[in-house]
């Protein structure tokens, strides 16, 4: 589609980008980024282009003729650096975003059937490991639970733009309980956990989570206890 390319992965989704040359007989552009938006302009091969920005799997490019227009993620991944070697487009992009080392994220969902909404911040070791520390809060109907977690997340492969995860962690559960009518008290018990999950990245920056944990809260008695968690949300690299 293109034969030079002069940029890296870190430069795709900056402002202006450097000029390649069209390399196939021609290549189309958009008036917009998506195949609903008409192709209103064909530039020949040997034009010039620059590209100024990308929007997901699009990317805004402008010839030496002034004319600007979109062109696919598709028709820029065949493409040549000047010493005739080819370069996978997708790919530098997404090790890009996943070379970010610290995230935050908010998440909502279920555990052992209440409510539950939490917060995260994560350092990224590598690509593949990460260190995450969680707190939680659970409303249930007859007693509140707070969660204070640990734990280490494994990618699988960081590089896709939906890639699964496996989750090991520890923390501290205290649990308050709202009976009004038996005096009670506040316990606080350990607890471990294992996950999975699945991220999505939407943007250079922000990304949606959605992960499945199994507890088991560690009693001071022989039945420990199993709850499952269920949630989703939306985190960011920072």
């Amino acid at each position: 589609m293109l034969a030079v390319l002069m940029l890296n992965a870190r430069t795709v989704l900056s402002e202006v980008l450097d000029t390649v040359t069209v390399a196939d007989p021609y290549i189309e552009l958009r008036t917009g980024p998506g195949r609903g938006y008409p192709v209103y302009y064909v530039a020949e091969r040997g034009a010039k282009i620059a590209i100024l920005k990308s929007k997901t799997d699009w990317f805004k490019v402008k010839l030496s003729n002034a004319k600007e227009g979109w062109v696919s993620r598709a028709q820029l991944a065949q493409t040549l650096t000047p010493e005739g070697e080819q370069i996978d487009f997708a790919t530098p992009l997404l090790k890009d975003i996943a070379a970010s080392h610290w995230e935050a994220g908010l998440f909502g969902g279920d555990f052992g059937g209440a409510s539950l909404i939490s917060l995260y911040a994560g350092y990224a070791f590598t690509e593949n490991l990460s260190f995450e520390v969680t707190t939680t809060q659970v409303l249930g109907d007859e007693s509140e639970l707070q969660l204070y977690n640990l734990g280490m997340v494994h990618y699988a492969f960081p590089q896709w733009r939906a890639t699964p995860y496996f989750s090991i962690g520890t923390g501290r559960i205290k649990i308050k309980p709202k009976s009004s009518l038996v005096e009670t008290e506040n316990r606080k018990e350990d607890s471990v956990n294992v996950g999975l999950g699945l991220r999505v990245y939407l943007t250079r920056r922000f990304f949606f989570r959605m992960e499945y944990r199994n507890h088991i809260v560690l009693t001071d008695k022989d039945n420990n206890q199993e709850l499952e968690e269920w949630k989703a949300g939306f985190s960011l690299f920072l």
